[in-house]
């Protein structure tokens, strides 16, 4: 029997791995974190994404520890759109350096992610 549509197969800890990822982005503002999920939305290279107030970061910054009151954002897509979402990030992200971190999806609701791949180009 072959893999259901989005899987690539069972990872290390015995659940499945999927096509999809998980992105997270942190930003300075909330009007900031709705420009990059509508821009995100329109193009279609995510199906969804969840902003996140009240992140406390801290971090190294030009040879100090910083510290800012952030936005967090969490995109979801396919692993071959990450570049896509990057770029566009960094086209109005705000950052010198932005936070764009994918980490892979390796166990969901099934639909869900079918629901995902439905969305996205």
């Amino acid at each position: 029997m072959g893999a259901k549509k989005g899987t690539t197969g069972v990872s290390p800890w015995g659940s499945m791995r999927t096509d999809f990822i998980l992105i997270m982005v942190t930003c300075g503002s909330r009007k900031e974190a709705e420009r990059i999920i509508a821009s995100l939305l329109t193009n279609r290279v995510i199906a969804c994404g969840n902003i996140v107030s009240g992140v406390e970061s801290k971090f190294w910054w030009k040879d100090k520890v910083d510290r800012a009151s952030e936005i967090l954002l969490l995109l979801k897509t396919r692993r071959t759109n990450f570049r896509k979402v990057e770029r566009k990030i960094k086209q109005i992200h705000g950052y010198d350096v932005p936070e764009i971190i994918a980490l892979p999806i390796v166990s969901a609701n099934r639909d869900y992610l079918d629901w995902i791949d439905s969305c996205v180009n």
